[in-house]
């Protein structure tokens, strides 16, 4: 056997091909089975009826007219004029010989007992001997009386029916067959498909996605799902590569700062000493703080945070987040507004929570200019099961373009505008993954001027979420 034979043979659609094959061949076998027994008895019955009804209709005849009546009765009905192919007719006297009828002799085995029986009998007019069902009959005065139908008809339909019966189970193995390996060619194509896409794949070339033919079957949905899955992996691996490359770059500066500063300290003077060591320290924080928050991130995208989600206040965690920075804008010569309903219940992380929100305020507070304001508000939107708290951070500051407000959400990407703040790039990042912790969304609006930032979390803060 070759290997491609073998591969097809060895496939499940082939064996459940030959499974089905086997099934329809006995179905087959049984309904024509079922049809030849139940054709061939009711054909039987009506023939045992016929002559005995003929046989009785005779016997009336000859109580009637006596034997001379009942042997031109019989002569009539053997004869080849006019006769019935298919009747055989014997009539004998006390002494056994032949009066009327289209056999010589009465047969071997013969009972006048009014039963039915099969017997093999010559017959004179065809010269042929036939399997024939007879009826024999006592008549008064010793005479003997047979009526039978010949089973040649019966017999032919048995054979052309036992015929179609060896035809149609070949038909329906051949087809059975042909079917199943054209079923498990097909199946071995796409799956073949699938296997050289994901070979291909292996070998390092993430770009690759399996083919779909349109016709929108398990095959279709398989691989709409796998290329899901590898579009989302490809976005991880270039996520990964971003973050490395990112790392290089913007750790590169500080960590050479940081060593250039405590080589200035080892060759400082004393009294300059300690404050070469102190700016080392800070660039260190610096460098510690951006491996936190990428650590942060990681957790928290690995749903890590679920286990602290508790029933608490939002409102309660706005205004105190807004009492912290409403003195650190007022310093910088920005208005601060604080808009928040009463009471905003709900189920999450009041330390995640809290850092989202002053992430999103230190933004704001950071690039807006002396003179611009910023609007902290909390809202209740949607109803029933969409119930939301709309949480809003809109300033009046320098915007996002709206090109890059999708980009700045991912890791490290800063835009050119804010290269001269101090951060890292992780901020919004870390926005985001808390938000889908907590089953909500963020989005970045114009605020004309300006930039507002909506915060959408459910009441009940994504149940699927936390489950």
């Amino acid at each position: 056997m070759t290997p491609s034979l073998w591969r097809l043979t060895n496939t499940a659609t082939f064996r459940l091909a030959v499974g089905y094959m086997a099934l329809f061949g006995a179905s087959a076998v049984l309904l024509l089975s079922f049809i030849w027994w139940t054709t061939s008895g009711v054909i039987e019955r009506q023939a045992t009826d016929t002559v005995g009804v003929e046989l009785r209709g005779l016997a009336d005849l000859y109580r009637a007219e006596g034997p001379r009546g009942l042997i031109q009765a019989v002569e009539r009905r053997s004869s080849r004029q006019g006769g019935d192919p298919d009747g055989i007719y014997l009539l004998v006297d006390p002494l056994g010989r032949r009066l009327a009828g289209n056999i010589d002799n009465w047969p071997a085995g013969a009972l006048a007992d009014g039963q039915w029986e099969r017997l093999d009998i010559f017959r004179t007019d065809v010269a042929q001997s036939r399997m024939i069902g007879i009826r024999a009959f006592h008549l008064g005065g010793g005479y003997r009386l047979l009526v039978g139908r010949d089973m040649v008809a019966l017999a032919s339909f048995q054979a052309v029916l036992l015929e179609a019966l060896i035809w149609g189970v070949g038909v329906t193995l051949v087809l059975g067959l042909f079917s199943g390996v054209f079923m498990s060619r097909r199946l071995l194509t796409r799956v073949e498909i699938i296997g050289q896409t994901s070979r291909e794949i292996m070998e390092g070339d993430l770009t690759k996605r399996v083919p779909l033919d349109g016709s929108g079957d398990e095959f279709d949905r398989l691989a709409q799902n796998l290329n899901r899955m590898l579009a989302r992996i490809e976005t991880l691996m270039g996520e990964m590569r971003l973050v490395t490359d990112s790392l290089a770059h913007d750790l590169r500066s500080p960590l050479t700062r940081l060593r250039g500063g405590l080589d200035m300290a080892l060759s400082a003077p004393p009294e300059e000493r300690d404050a070469a060591i102190a700016r080392a320290i800070v660039q260190a924080d610096a460098v510690l703080a951006t491996f936190g928050a990428l650590i942060e991130i990681s957790r928290i995208e690995a749903g890590i945070g679920r286990g602290d989600m508790v029933p608490l206040d939002l409102a309660e965690i706005v205004r105190d987040i807004a009492e912290l920075y409403q003195p650190v804008a007022e310093e910088k010569g920005l208005s601060f507004t604080l808009d928040a309903i009463p009471a905003a219940p709900m189920r999450g992380s009041p330390q995640l929570l809290a850092q989202a929100l002053s992430n999103l305020l230190d933004n704001a507070v950071k690039y807006c200019r002396p003179g611009d304001g910023i609007t902290l508000s909390l809202t209740a939107a949607g109803e029933g099961d969409e119930s939301q708290w709309a949480l809003t951070v809109a300033d009046t500051g320098p915007g996002i373009p709206a090109l890059d407000r999708e980009r700045v959400f991912e890791r490290f990407v800063r835009l050119d505008e804010s290269r001269h703040a101090p951060g890292s790039g992780l901020g919004l990042s870390l926005v985001a993954a808390i938000a889908k912790l907590h089953g909500g969304t963020v989005a970045l609006e114009d605020n004309a001027p300006g930039l507002r930032i909506v915060w959408r979390l459910p009441v009940e803060a994504s149940n699927a979420a936390l489950q």
